[in-house]
This record gives structure tokens, C-alpha cells and sequence, in this order.
């Protein structure tokens, strides 16, 4: 590698490295939104729950946006999610603590998550100071160069 004027292809790696951060940054971004939609989702289940009794009238949902009317017979029987495309049967109290547990989980995802966007902005910084500082070094050998012209000039 030269040390001359042609530091060009080192600008060019921080910059293939600052753009791949950046995507990654994006990324992790966008999981930490589904994420938070996930947690939205149990929330409203959780709601739902609390709220609902036998005999109410529900909508169903039978997918593709489609939904079905259903009466209640029975809310003592709860089949909840327990990961893994496992489920359980819970009665309301069992079925509220999972979901409760399932929303700890994803906000320790989240801070995780959190933490490695912070982690790819400090190394993001780093990289563009050291870009800063190779262009300020390109500046000066520029200056030198020109000065030692001009002086070569003058002497003529």
C-alpha cells in the first residue's frame, strides 16, 4: 500500500464498511419494530382476555383478513402459544402469566437488540473519524505537494 496521494482505495473500504453498518443498523431496527409488534399483539391478547365472558360475541379471525362472529361458550379453556408451534390449554389466570412471561422475553429481545444498534453506531463513528482523519491527512500531503512545486518554481 503507498502512502502517497493514492489513499483512495482505503476511503473506499471505510465507506464499503460504513454502508454495510448501516444496512445492518436498518437491519436491527426493523426486528426491534417486529418485535415491538409482537409485544403489541400480547398486549391486546392480554386486554381481550381480562376483559372477555362467557357468552360474549367475538370475531374470529379465519385468515386472509377474514373474520367469523362466535359466541362464548366457554372461556375456562385458553389454547395459548408456548413456542416451538407447541400449544397449551390454560384457564384465563394461566393463559394471562404466559403471555406475561412471553412479553418479558421479547422486552429482554429488545434490549438486546437495542444494545447492538448502539453498538454498531459507536464502531459507525469510529470508522467515520477515521475517515475524517484520512482525509485530513490527504489534505496536508496535497498542501505539501503544492508547496514543494511552487518552491521548485521560484528557484528556476
Amino acid at each position: 500500500m503507498s502512502l502517497g496521494g493514492g489513499g483512495g482505495g482505503g476511503m473506499d473500504q471505510l465507506q464499503q464498511q460504513l454502508e454495510a453498518l448501516e444496512q445492518e443498523k436498518e437491519a436491527v431496527e426493523a426486528e426491534i419494530e417486529d418485535v415491538q409488534g409482537d409485544k403489541t399483539d400480547i398486549d391486546e391478547a392480554i386486554d381481550a382476555l381480562e376483559m372477555l365472558d362467557t357468552d360474549d360475541t367475538v370475531q374470529v379471525p379465519l385468515g386472509g383478513g377474514a373474520y367469523v362472529r362466535a359466541e362464548l361458550e366457554s372461556i375456562e379453556e385458553i389454547v395459548v402459544s408456548i413456542g416451538g408451534g407447541y400449544a397449551a390449554e390454560r384457564d384465563r389466570d394461566g393463559a394471562i402469566d404466559t403471555l406475561e412471561s412471553k412479553k418479558d422475553t421479547l422486552d429482554t429481545r429488545i434490549e438486546e437488540l437495542r444494545s447492538e444498534v448502539a453498538e454498531i453506531e459507536s464502531e459507525t463513528e469510529q470508522l467515520e473519524q477515521k475517515a475524517q482523519q484520512m482525509q485530513q491527512q490527504q489534505m496536508q500531503q496535497m498542501m505539501q505537494q503544492q508547496q514543494q512545486m511552487e518552491g521548485e518554481g521560484d528557484e528556476e
